[in-house]
């Protein structure tokens, strides 16, 4: 099977914060918050999915504030910040959703997300991502943390299912690799 025929079967999409859906850069203030940058292209693909009826769940590490509202702010119900232990948490989302790890895919960019990603049906990373979350992606995106690879992944499962655009006969596309 092509790999990226894999995308079609997707049904529910995990992501990490830093590094997936903000670059690996971070801007600390002198009151020690810390700034991140989020894509608004990854915004869009967000929604998009979730008005699809897809569903999308953040588990990071990280504990921001502005990243929740802006989540939540997309329509993303489960959020969850602040977590030491991904793959506990991942195993709870799924129990509680009675999800199938064969439609998942989880998209992160360090050893945090290792376990988890050895979990799900497709673990994606953004091309910038570490040595060993590189070696255990199924796929590895073009596009580094924070500039769209969250958008990447969503894009084509949605395309490949017929949910990207309204009307999809208006407008032709192409799937790299399929």
């Amino acid at each position: 099977m092509n790999e990226l025929e894999r995308f079609k079967d997707i049904q529910t999409f995990i992501f990490d914060v830093d590094g997936v859906l903000t670059n690996s850069d971070l801007i600390v203030l002198e009151n020690g918050h810390l700034l991140r940058k989020m894509n608004v292209r990854d915004g869009y693909a967000i929604k998009r999915a979730i008005e699809k009826g897809y569903r999308v769940c953040i588990i990071t590490g990280g504990n921001s504030s502005g990243v929740v509202q802006r989540l939540k702010g997309l329509g993303v119900a489960d959020i969850y910040t602040n977590v030491r232990d991904k793959l506990d948490k991942y195993e709870d989302y799924i129990y509680a959703y009675e999800l199938d790890p064969a439609h998942i895919l989880y998209m992160g960019d360090d050893i945090p997300d290792y376990e988890v990603m050895r979990k799900v049906a497709l673990p994606c990373c953004p091309y910038d991502a570490s040595r060993e979350i590189m070696g255990i992606s199924r796929y590895v995106s073009p596009i580094k943390g924070g500039s769209g690879c969250a958008r990447d992944v969503i894009e084509k499962v949605l395309k490949l299912n017929g949910d990207w655009l309204d009307d999809p006969k208006d407008v032709e596309f192409e799937i790299e690799g399929i």
